[in-house]
């Protein structure tokens, strides 16, 4: 299940975010898209996503060989492409557990599949919880609401390994976590990775790329891709910062 973007141009507000992007990710892949801020990585995982209020202006977007470029979030997330978030929302009033369990089931009605068993979801999701060190009152509070930063990271990769999406993009999932909750984070995305999926991570930092190693680097400046190669291309950020791949763009 490939994912296909060819000559992206996005605007948000009427101004130009994205400039004729293209990036391929085969299936069974990591990829790693880095960039100082504002050059537009969180503005590519929204409009993959297919959030509104991103205008479209040349591309397309290709997904295991179905056009998404005009699809709606929910069409998107049926085809298996899951986002967490950079800044997931709080949602007061709605039940942590509830919520992770609907998705669930809607996820499995579209695959024609029986509507989770409340044991074996149990089951499930406390052996997760236990996986990233999180307590299990997790399960009854309100969704994201009086979380802290890291514990909101952890409830986004929660969700990933329940719900097991084909296409996983991680908008800065490591921003805001301690070390501790770093390894725990990186040994459940290297867990949930397969041969079957796919994952598009997000990050600013090389310090995830220690525990995850992708199969292609890419950097984004300015709402292009600069340039890609492997784990070596993001440990030379440590020595000379983006500047110095500003000296080469172009030459992706």
């Amino acid at each position: 299940m490939t994912l296909s973007i060819s000559n992206l141009s996005v605007k948000c507000n009427q101004k130009e975010i994205i400039n004729n992007l293209s990036l391929t990710i085969p299936q069974g892949q990591i990829h790693a898209l880095m960039g100082p801020n504002g050059s537009g990585k969180s503005t590519l995982a929204h409009v993959l996503a297919g959030k509104p209020g991103y205008e479209i202006t040349q591309g397309n977007i290709v997904y295991n060989n179905v056009d998404i470029t005009k699809l709606t979030p929910f069409e998107r997330a049926h085809l298996g492409i899951f986002l967490a978030l950079q800044y997931p929302i709080e949602i007061p009033g709605l039940n942590n557990s509830y919520f992770i369990k609907a998705a669930k089931n809607a996820k499995n009605k579209v695959e024609h599949k029986p509507e989770v068993d409340a044991v074996d979801f149990l089951k499930e999701i406390k052996a997760r919880l236990h996986e990233l060190n999180m307590s299990e009152n997790f399960l009854s509070r309100a969704l994201n609401t009086d979380f802290s930063g890291g514990e909101k990271k952890c409830n986004e990769i929660l969700q990933m390994l329940i719900l097991n999406p084909n296409m996983a993009i991680l908008d800065e999932t490591d921003s805001g976590l301690d070390i501790d909750t770093l390894k725990l984070v990186a040994n459940a995305i290297l867990q949930f990775h397969q041969p079957y999926n796919s994952i598009l991570l997000i990050t600013h930092y090389e310090r995830i790329l220690n525990y995850i190693t992708p199969d292609k680097v890419h950097i984004m400046i300015e709402g292009q891709i600069v340039q890609s190669g492997d784990l070596s291309l993001a440990k030379s950020l440590e020595a000379q910062g983006y500047a110095g791949i500003h000296n080469h763009k172009g030459k992706a």
